[in-house]
């Protein structure tokens, strides 16, 4: 008996993720758990340079702001609670020196730059539609950083909007890298402070949205994290304690249809040897000093060694 309906994804015949790639990463915090299998098995990647970014007008805001070198200034900081802040960026980066804050930024605004300029692939991820204006100036926000509620508009975007945004971040990225693939897709997360209603107005928004752009003759790509989640592992056990969050198992599974789907199959055997190495390397022997361990530690670094000859960017 299959208790699982499962979404069938077919491979992609052209344009994979291999370890010759440099894969750019924008989002919310589920991006950031793709980042992490890219990490542990040592592609190269850049993922939320400027923290977790939840809705599209944000990163549309900051890729615009990377790509015509757009520097911070003091005037995009404000502080509160002890901390400077930027309203475009997450509160990861805050911090009690203004002049740090802007350092990092103004670092990460170049970085950025430099990334997508060298990058083959684009993943964003989109976590809500739900946006906050901020009132005094007129301006959507990353990030409210917990100042007080009635300073905000809260704002469901249109899907009009949205595809407009998703477009934007397109002709932007495209007009410094004319061949990056750009995959959107769509936050697993319930956004369920919103209301449930409400997360689920917001998902549809952000579905809709991108299949306005999506299209693989012009390298414009969708990847169904959501769907995985919604409609194959339609079970409370795939999430944290929270009812909120995919659990580890969860992002597991989504991460292993996205590598059969868009990591390339020459890279697979590189992939299971990192894995063996990675396993290794968080071995806790039970007596250091044995020559059985000894002996382990030398054929573990002589694993690392033929690795590097193969792909050498990669470092343990």
């Amino acid at each position: 008996m299959d208790l699982l309906t499962k979404l069938e994804l077919t491979p992609q015949t052209h344009h994979q993720i291999d370890y010759q790639s440099k894969v750019m990463l924008f989002g919310s915090c589920f991006s950031e758990h793709i980042a992490e299998k890219l990490e542990y098995f040592k592609f190269q990647n850049l993922s939320n340079p400027f923290g977790i970014l939840f809705q599209p007008l944000a990163i549309e805001k900051l890729i615009t702001r990377a790509i015509n070198e757009d520097q911070f200034t003091e005037d995009d900081l404000f502080f509160l609670n002890e901390q400077w802040h930027s309203f475009d960026v997450h509160s990861v980066l805050s911090t009690s020196s203004k002049a740090d804050l802007l350092e990092t930024l103004n670092t990460n605004l170049k970085l950025t730059h430099n990334y997508i300029t060298e990058s083959n692939h684009l993943v964003i991820t989109l976590g809500t539609a739900w946006s906050y204006r901020h009132i005094e100036t007129d301006a959507f926000v990353a990030n409210c950083h917990k100042v007080p509620q009635k300073r905000f508009l809260k704002t469901l975007l249109p899907i009009d909007v949205i595809s407009e945004s998703l477009q934007a971040i397109v002709a932007l990225v495209r007009s410094i890298n004319s061949n990056i693939n750009i995959l959107f897709t769509v936050s697993p997360v319930r956004h369920l402070k919103d209301g449930f209603i409400e997360n689920t107005q917001s998902k549809s928004h952000l579905i809709s949205a991108i299949h306005q752009v999506v299209d693989a003759r012009k390298q414009l790509f969708y990847f169904p994290s959501y769907e995985i989640m919604m409609d194959e592992l339609r079970d409370y056990r795939f999430y944290k304690a929270d009812m909120i969050h995919p659990s580890p198992v969860a992002v597991n599974y989504i991460w292993e249809k996205f590598h059969s789907v868009w990591i390339s199959e020459k890279s697979h055997s590189i992939m299971q040897e990192v894995d063996v190495i990675q396993k290794g390397l968080l071995h806790k022997p039970f007596n250091p000093k044995s020559d059985a361990h000894k002996t382990f530690l030398k054929d573990l670094k002589n694993r690392q060694s033929l690795i590097k000859s193969r792909v050498s960017h990669i470092v343990f």
